[in-house]
């Protein structure tokens, strides 16, 4: 079990201590004196490094590392295992999905949700069935007093009128019941417009946009009906929908990089060019056989493009100039809960998704597939061993995670990628895996980088 991570990043040396969280910056000497899974002895370490350093630096080193041993921030035991074995108790959902609808006006390239049908048929969700699911979750919800309820499709805005409905009854029941109700919404912003900008920017805690990038990068993979691009009717309206959120709302412009451009650095300087300050780039997820996907011999492009973005996003906070890169986000004071970096999204039995007829599956991208199908709304969970099964698929009962440094950061990775790609919900997705292994590197260097700068200027 790696106790501690070693890297580098833009010159400097990084050590991470994997359970208490702590990010040392050490010099050379220092780093060639830690091995992950444990502290050498003082002679072994002196016969190692005989020659390269002198004696009486390495004995002074040595001090230093015995010291943060003792105050347990280098190789400290494990925290967790005993909260991931002792959890036990109802689940309470806290977020739920809601497939609005099961069609798109678009026809991406690499959809998941097979251009909106989701392996079945098109349909658009009727509003009993909306506030059925408002009804569920607050009931599901328990004790927790706040809910989140993403507004998913296809295209939710094909189906705008069933969506005010739904949320304005959803604004009676949380008063009702003492909650509090936040809502978002992924939308492909083509249908944007005077009406529902105004609306979205009232009811949406948060607003995902997408878009890909360059134009050219956009119109290859996301593509209308009628075979062109959707480009230049995209981006005028998310500058729009964006100048027009209140301050202090969240947003993204959100793209997805495929092996058409894996140079997605460019795509990132391509919106924030257009003076979006919130941006999100997400690997594309598709099988090995796909045009698009993703290889492992892209893996040394990609995590190129990410060296890039920790020097214009270091860059730009020393010029005053903040970009949020959604990959980057990262606390190093020991958050998010502890169940949340043992457990991740909580798919199944904190997060479940609805579909337009009222099926419940453990999160959107499971939707479709019938082996995962949890229940309805007219019947409630009718699967409990499906939701046991989610609510036992954490780090420690994954055996390739338990021994991964990463494994507090990602928290054992997306559970739909591991059963797509594995067929196995405890074995992840190692392609994913090796790409969200350098956005934690990236991240902690570069929030580490600024926490130092912001000390040394106050």
């Amino acid at each position: 079990m790696a106790l501690i991570h070693k890297f580098i990043q833009d010159g400097e040396r990084y050590v991470l201590d994997v359970c208490s969280g702590s990010v040392h910056v050490v010099d050379e000497l220092i780093h060639a004196m830690l091995d992950e899974d444990a502290l050498a002895d003082l002679d072994e370490l002196k016969t190692k490094l005989q020659g390269v350093y002198p004696e009486h630096e390495i004995e002074e080193a040595y001090e230093e590392i015995q010291a943060l041993v003792a105050a347990e921030m280098l190789y400290c035991g494990d925290l967790y295992e005993d909260i991931a074995k002792s959890s036990s108790g109802p689940d309470y959902v806290k977020a739920l999905c809601l497939n609005i609808i099961h069609d798109c006006n678009l026809r991406c390239k690499y959809c998941f949700a097979d251009e909106g049908e989701y392996h079945g048929k098109r349909e658009v969700m009727s509003a009993k069935v909306g506030k059925q699911a408002i009804d569920f979750v607050i009931e599901a919800s328990g004790p927790r007093r706040n809910i989140e309820v993403d507004l998913f499709g296809g295209e939710p805005l094909m189906a705008f009128p069933i969506i005010k409905e739904i949320v304005a009854y959803a604004r009676i029941r949380e008063k009702e019941a003492g909650k509090n109700i936040r809502f978002t919404m992924t939308t492909n912003a083509t249908l944007l417009n005077e009406e529902n900008m105004a609306y979205l920017d009232r009811e949406m805690g948060n607003l995902v946009l997408s878009i890909d990038g360059r134009p050219a990068v956009h119109d290859k993979v996301r593509i209308r009906l009628d075979g062109k691009g959707s480009f230049d009717r995209t981006l005028p309206k998310i500058k729009e929908m964006v100048a027009r959120r209140t301050p202090g709302k969240q947003y993204y412009a959100r793209g997805t990089f495929t092996r058409e451009n894996t140079d997605f650095y460019e795509d990132y300087k391509f919106l924030k060019d257009q003076g979006f300050k919130e941006i999100s780039i997400e690997p594309v997820v598709l099988p090995d056989d796909h045009p698009l996907s993703l290889r492992w011999e892209d893996v040394p492009k990609i995590e190129e493009q990410y060296d890039k973005l920790y020097t214009d996003l270091l860059d730009g906070h020393r010029a005053g100039e903040e970009v949020t890169f959604y990959h980057f986000n990262i606390d190093l004071s020991g958050g998010p809960c502890v169940y949340k970096r043992i457990s991740g999204c909580g798919a199944g039995f904190e997060y479940v998704a609805v579909t337009p007829s009222g099926e419940i599956y453990p999160c959107h991208q499971f939707v479709g597939n019938p082996d995962y199908q949890i229940g309805t709304l007219e019947e409630g969970i009718t699967k409990p061993a499906i939701q046991k099964t989610f609510r036992e698929a954490h780090i420690y009962n994954k055996p390739l995670c338990r021994t991964c440094w990463a494994r507090f950061y990602c928290s054992g990775g997306c559970q739909a990628n591991n059963v797509h790609f594995t067929g196995n919900i405890l074995m992840p997705y190692e392609l994913g895996c090796e790409l969200q292994k350098k956005r934690i590197e990236t991240a902690i260097a570069l929030k580490t980088k600024i926490m130092e700068e912001e000390q040394v200027e106050n």
